[in-house]
């Protein structure tokens, strides 16, 4: 059997990351390939049971515990194709194992994550999923303050105090910034 192949797409916050996966699986599902999309069950920002971008495109997800990854081998359907992961970032190590076997079975998964947090550090597992991918997706998006290339994620300084690297929220938290107006709270 053929390996599948990993498709990484990553940025900071209001970049497309999202909006990017969803293009790329509905272009599978026009090819009439079968596809399956996963999103932590943490992120119900817009939804509970769908992967919605910031401009509300959207697609049927199912909804895996961000503590549980090895789900998505359990409900792999034997037809899949293609799997999709939004919010990537947000599952435990084990993610990368899930990813493994996926792409061990000829299955070819595209994911979408934070590779930084808001304090500029490596988020989750994004580290060994860029080293393993077959393809690399960077955005960015612009920066609110100057307008140029934002490649950072900024927490809100006049928001609540921020209390672990994981905090899922949207606009009303975070601003997408360039290096030079990112600032370390």
């Amino acid at each position: 059997m053929e390996r599948g192949s990993l498709t990484i797409i990553t940025g900071c916050m209001f970049s497309g990351k999202t909006t990017e996966l969803l293009r790329l699986l509905i272009r599978h599902i026009i090819a009439r390939q079968i596809i399956q999309l996963f999103k932590p069950n943490i992120d119900n920002r817009y939804d509970k049971d769908k992967v919605v971008s910031h401009n509300r495109t959207s697609l049927e997800a199912i909804v895996i515990p961000k503590d549980n990854p090895n789900m998505i081998l359990e409900l792999i359907g034997i037809n899949t194709t293609i799997v999709g992961i939004d919010e990537i970032q947000f599952f435990t190590p084990e993610i990368v194992q899930v990813c493994e076997t996926l792409l061990s079975k000829g299955v070819n998964v595209i994911a979408a994550g934070l590779k930084q947090d808001s304090d500029g550090r490596l988020f989750g597992s994004m580290d060994k999923l860029l080293i393993i991918s077959n393809f690399i997706t960077n955005l960015t998006a612009v920066c609110v303050i100057c307008g140029e290339e934002a490649t950072m994620t900024q927490w809100k300084l006049e928001g609540p105090l921020k209390t672990g690297q994981i905090v899922v929220g949207g606009s009303e938290d975070y601003d997408a910034v360039c290096h030079k107006h990112h600032k370390v709270i």
